[in-house]
């Protein structure tokens, strides 16, 4: 297929799923589709209210390298191009209604920034230290499940992307990649995110493995615990030719398909999700290692309050993404509650909806000591691989350097609670 051809069929897949797409107001009509060449109209037709900008308002004018990217959406459309209809809807899917998935962003427009003038910010220093690391900015890779459904290099390109950019990354338990191999591809320290399962011996082993192979921080998720209805990943699903039973033999989130857990007896294990987790099993977990304990999906203050009785290091605060429940509240409004419990106890981690540099200033500011991205760079690494999540993270971190000079802030600690205001 020539170039032009290759062109012209991923816009007419990129219109097929935005013309099936919920996250849309409307379908898009076969009269549009036939008119592809009218740009206008195809734009007026698209154009979503800010900020649920999911795909640039231009979708036909889709960049064909990472340098020509100037946002972080921009990389998405394109990997909707590159990446199979199944995948994709697993990774761009909420649940349900889809409410939390976007006020994950409308709720950052609920605060504003006040910025201070007259001040020397010619030099921003984005440092921050977390658990005795020094890392150059706050913003993390965070744990993601299946990155070979993106890439054929999957977990593997991140680590490497991390190394170049000398970004924290943060394994996912339901990787494809071991944490031996992805210390190696990262040259230097990886966090581990573990889901723990109906087996607390099976995820004792699992960190005992971990912790030997030297990361220093566990990251245990506590916000899936259940089933869930993946309404955009079902729709998508349909779209997807190929028999799912051809890559997943042992079905979808198998432990066969999650390296980690190679060597372990997993007969006793009655379900991959956690319903049975309760705060004895941090306990447990606490005895077993001598890894910094992070919890991975706090949003109350009262469970904030249980976590720094049960001896956690740290605290993440995140609905995941949308992925968990639907309840509705964006997590960027879960974290002055949560920061107000921790008040510099332990370090706290945020994410969900972040997709600007002043998203990112906008939690540090209520409280968070360092975010975490999710989607964006698997969106650069569907699109194009390794060099598209560097290129992710590069915009997110020059955006925030931006920001800071524009807020006034020299550095992390500069950044206070006082430049943010909720209307």
């Amino acid at each position: 297929m020539s170039p032009s051809s290759e062109r012209k069929y991923q816009r007419r897949q990129l219109l097929k799923w935005l013309s099936a797409s919920p996250l849309l107001g409307a379908p898009l009509s076969s009269e549009l589709f036939a008119q592809e060449s009218s740009k206008e109209l195809i734009r007026n037709s698209l154009k979503r209210p800010d900020p649920m900008l999911w795909t640039p308002t231009t979708p036909l004018d889709l960049i064909s390298s990472p340098k020509e990217a100037i946002n972080v959406f921009d990389f998405e459309p394109v990997a909707f191009t590159k990446v199979p209809p199944a995948h994709f809807g697993y990774m761009a899917s909420g649940i349900d209604d889809e409410v939390t998935l976007r006020a994950n962003r409308s709720s950052f427009l609920k605060y504003q920034l006040r910025p201070r003038r007259l001040r020397d910010v010619s030099t921003i220093d984005m440092s921050v230290t977390l658990f005795g690391t020094s890392w150059k900015t706050p913003i993390i890779i965070a744990p993601t499940g299946g990155n070979r459904a993106y890439d054929p290099e999957g977990e593997i390109a991140v680590a490497k992307a991390a190394r170049n950019g000398n970004y924290l990354n943060i394994l996912s338990n339901a990787g494809g990649t071991t944490i031996e191999d992805a210390i190696a591809a990262r040259q230097g320290e990886v966090w581990f995110q573990l889901y723990a399962t109906s087996s607390p011996e099976v995820a004792k082993q699992v960190v005992r493995r971990v912790e030997r192979a030297g990361a220093p921080v566990l990251e245990i998720t506590v916000d899936r615990n259940g089933g869930r209805n993946q309404e955009t990943f079902a729709r998508l699903r349909k779209l997807d030719p190929r028999n799912c039973a051809g890559c997943h033999v042992h079905g979808i989130g198998s432990a066969q398909e999650r390296p980690n857990y190679d060597g372990i007896d997993m007969s006793q294990v009655k379900s991959m999700q956690s319903s049975n987790m309760t705060w004895n099993f941090i306990q447990q977990i606490r005895d077993t290692t001598k890894m910094k304990i992070i919890i991975k999906g706090i949003l109350t203050e009262e469970d904030a309050k249980l976590c720094l009785k049960y001896g956690v290091d740290g605290i993440h605060v995140s609905n995941h993404g949308g992925r968990s429940e639907d309840g509705g509240r964006g997590s960027i409004e879960c974290l002055p509650e949560v920061a107000n419990v921790a008040k510099g106890k332990v370090p706290i981690l945020f994410d969900s909806g972040i997709r600007r540099g002043s998203d990112i200033f906008k939690a540090l500011a209520l409280g968070a000591n360092a975010v975490c991205i999710g989607r964006p760079y698997l969106w650069g690494l569907g699109a194009f691989g390794q060099p598209g999540v560097e290129r992710v993270m590069e915009i997110l971190r020059a955006e925030l350097y931006g920001t800071m000079q524009q807020m006034g802030s020299v550095n992390i600690a500069a950044i206070t609670p006082a430049m943010v205001i909720k209307n």
